[in-house]
């Protein structure tokens, strides 16, 4: 059976806080490939992260699940900043991390994004080429669906503005904003009016047992919403992505718009292998429905093998 060790990241100022999921007979006298996952936006390493991370583990690899920087059990202010830039730079601490083990073969590392974590992995990829292959599940660039978003409730300049006046207000003594990256509840769901089948089943996942964690706040702050409109996590990919990508993307598409980021993803990047589109599969069901991450993981494990083996 796979082990676990937490792990401790040095950030500079702050630590990122980890969990290394080890293959069963892991053996320190050897070097291993090992594999960064990037985790959603709001979930923290024990929910979407673990999932994988374990499975990957099974596979024979070391995978590392870590809490992004200001979220979770993660050091950095202000908390439930959901920073892409930021998000990106913690994917080349991890390298950093890994790298610095004696059981990790440095040039075997991997990167697995997972929804909006998808987008920050190609980003991050693009820019760090220790990082050997790169898989994603769902994978969603959050800035265009954050754009998309906002432009269909309202406009983008109106809520620069907004995050304008509370930066002036908050610089000036008052309080920060966090809003909601959901409703809290079903209740709330179902109160608003919500009928959308994704938004749903992310309230379900994230807002009741089946994987709620009392560290995942369903927060942002609100400097988050300015600094998400202005990311695009494909820009430049077809020029500087040359690693192999392997796409996962669940075939009943919907709201999220993860099917097609998926595909303009293997269209962009210049090594991609074949996309593998889960028949049945809705976003959220790739998070935790054991049929389909047995489907994905088994895709991603012969990836890997291909390319960190």
């Amino acid at each position: 059976m796979a082990s676990i060790q937490t792990a401790s990241i040095s950030r500079g100022s702050f630590e990122l806080a980890g969990n290394l999921h080890l293959p069963e007979g892991f053996d320190t006298g050897r070097k291993h490939p090992a594999v960064i996952i990037a985790t959603p936006g709001s979930s923290v390493k024990e929910q979407i992260g673990a999932n994988y991370a374990r499975a990957l583990a099974q596979k024979g690899f070391v995978a590392l699940a870590f809490d992004p920087a200001y979220q979770g059990q993660s050091g950095g202010e202000p908390r439930d900043l959901e920073d892409p830039a930021e998000r990106v730079a913690d994917l080349r601490y991890a390298v950093d991390f890994l790298t610095a083990l004696d059981h990790v073969d440095a040039e075997r590392i991997g990167v697995l994004g997972i929804c909006a974590g998808g987008g920050y992995a190609v980003n991050a990829a693009m820019t760090d080429h220790r990082i050997k292959a790169v898989g994603t599940v769902v994978p969603v660039n959050i800035g265009r669906a954050f754009r998309a978003a906002v432009t269909a409730s309202g406009s983008v300049a109106g809520l620069l503005k907004d995050v304008a006046r509370q930066a002036t207000a908050e610089a000036r003594g008052g309080q920060p904003v966090r809003h909601p990256w959901i409703p809290d509840t079903v209740r709330d769901a179902e109160s608003a009016g919500v009928t959308d089948i994704d938004v749903l089943q992310a309230v379900t996942y994230y807002r009741t047992p089946r994987g709620r964690h009392e560290r995942s706040t369903n927060r942002r702050h609100y400097r988050s919403d300015a600094l998400i409109l202005g990311f695009d996590a494909f820009h430049l990919a077809d020029e500087l992505l040359t690693q192999p990508v392997q796409v996962i993307v669940a075939g009943e598409g919907g709201s999220t718009g993860s099917l097609e980021d998926g595909r303009q993803l293997t269209h962009l990047a210049r090594e991609a292998e074949d996309i593998l589109v889960i028949e049945g599969a809705r976003h959220y069901e790739m998070y935790d429905e054991p049929e389909y991450i047995a489907q994905a993981v088994e895709c991603l494990g012969k990836f890997f093998d291909k390319h960190l083996g």
